[in-house]
Formats: structure tokens, sequence, C-alpha cells
């Protein structure tokens, strides 16, 4: 563990401990968990075909469906990505948090069916999609919802002739991700979004041709403390946490989402769940 991982960890222990009054633990655990950012970012580029000028991509993240979110929850949360009427929804992985322990019915399927976007709804597997054997269940559940996946592969969105490229990569942790399979096409196109889980993955994405990668899974941290930052994120989380980064030379366009849903500990503190709203600008 390096040195300021391990101040973080100890002095968030400690704050953890001796600090937080009633009222600062209620807020985290009852208050802020059920509250919502959405983030409007551009995504500006040359490469962009002019037909794409102006097109809206909205990521949903991490949802731990069963672990302290339910399924009215993500009700509520359908009707605010309804409502911001995006062309194309993406699922950026971690459905439900047990995939064996959940109480699979109708109502998950229903419930993500009624998302709707122009241009299709699309998802990744993340590692608590995979885990837990629910990697064909779940699988099942987007299917019947209406959901396409990626998984090693691509669709090229069409409009008036001008093609992008989406695609998106098997779970990194716990699937077999293969980018050359999910980025080849023997069409021609002109800008590509790759959809990874695990947001450190862009220092291999970097070296392909990828324009823009957009993950989830880190959570941001879930608790960050003010002049301390995040206390813990997870494996292959730990670079980068949030936000944008530029990665490599070209550079690679990095966005990674704080997600909706808690896990292993239900609370969030200077860190709201949120929504991301990605509109395309040729320029």
């Amino acid at each position: 563990m390096k040195r300021r991982t391990f101040l973080k960890r100890m002095i968030g222990g400690i704050i953890s401990i001796f600090g937080i009054g009633s009222g600062t633990y209620y807020y985290a655990k009852e208050v802020e968990p059920k509250l919502l950012d959405i983030h409007h970012v551009t995504i500006q580029s040359p490469k962009i075909p002019a037909s794409f000028d102006s097109y809206k991509i909205l990521q949903f993240s991490d949802t731990h469906i069963g672990f302290h979110y339910s399924i009215d929850q993500l009700k509520e949360l359908v009707l605010e990505i309804n409502g911001l009427n995006p062309d194309l929804i993406a699922f950026t992985g971690d459905l439900v948090d047990h995939p064996q322990q959940f109480n699979w019915n109708s109502e998950i399927v229903s419930t993500l069916a009624s998302m709707n976007a122009a241009d299709g709804k699309y998802w990744i597997y993340g590692n608590h999609d995979h885990g837990g054997y629910g990697t064909d269940i779940v699988k099942q559940v987007f299917d019947e919802a209406g959901f396409q996946l990626l998984k090693n592969s691509h669709r090229l969105l069409n409009r008036n002739g001008d093609k992008i490229m989406l695609a998106g990569l098997d779970d990194i942790m716990l699937g077999q991700p293969d980018i050359s399979a999910a980025i080849q096409s023997a069409e021609d196109y002109d800008f590509t979004i790759l959809l990874v889980h695990e947001p450190d993955f862009a220092d291999t994405v970097k070296d392909y041709e990828v324009d823009v990668q957009i993950s989830g899974h880190s959570h941001g941290g879930q608790v960050q403390l003010p002049f301390v930052g995040y206390i813990y994120t997870p494996y292959l989380a730990e670079k980068y946490v949030e936000g944008r980064y530029q990665v490599g030379s070209k550079p690679l366009q990095l966005y990674v989402s704080r997600g909706i849903g808690t896990t292993r500990l239900p609370y969030r503190f200077f860190c709201k769940p949120e929504i991301t709203v990605y509109e395309l600008k040729k320029g």
C-alpha cells in the first residue's frame, strides 16, 4: 500500500470513529445516497461527424440494486432519465449487488424496459454482474428489457450516412476483455466511444484507436473527506476515480462516473450519486 493511501485510510478511520456525530452519520447513510447529480459534459472533437453534433448519450452505472437501493428508487431514476430525452442510453455495469441472493422478478425487467432512447439502450458487464453466477440471468434481464449487450463488440451508429462507433468490453476483472475484437470493423467510421467498467484499464486502451472511454466502478470512493479526498476505491479504480482525465499522448479522453448505488457499506459523503449526459460537439 502506498504511503498516501495508508495515510488517507488512517485519517479517515480516525475521523469516522471519533469525529462524526449522529447527524453526519444519518446524512451519510439516509440522505446523500438518495440524492442525484445530473452532470452535463461536452465531448468536443473534429472527428465527430456533423450529423452527430449535439448528439446526447446518457450514462448510468453501478446501481447495485438489492444493497440499500430498491426497485422503487430505480423507477424514480427512470423518470429522471426519460425526462432528459437522450439519443442513446449506456449502462456501464453492476446492476445488482449479489446476483445469487437477489429476488429476480418481472418488475426489474419492466422498469428497465420503460427507459426510452431513440437510438437504443446498451450495456456492458461489471464485476458484480459476472460474480455470484449472475452472468446469464443479468443478460436475460437486459435482453427482455430491450438493452443490447456490448461484449467485446460494437455498433456503428448511423445518421445521414455519417457513422460513429459505440463499443464495449467484457468486464476486466471477471470476464475476457478483447479490445481488438471490440473495435474491429470492415466499415468506415470516424469517432469511437468505448464502454469499460473499470476505469484504470484506460492505461491499456490509450494504445488503441479509441477516442473516448466511459467507465464506472469507482463509486467516486463513496466517502470523501475535506482536505483528504476519497478514503478507498476498488481495484482497477485506484488511479482514475471520478470526472474527466486525459490519458496517453493522443490523448484518450476518459470519463468516470460515481455511479448510483453503494456496495460494501451503505454510505455516501461528499460523493453524491450521479448520471451523466454527454453531448457530442464537432469542433
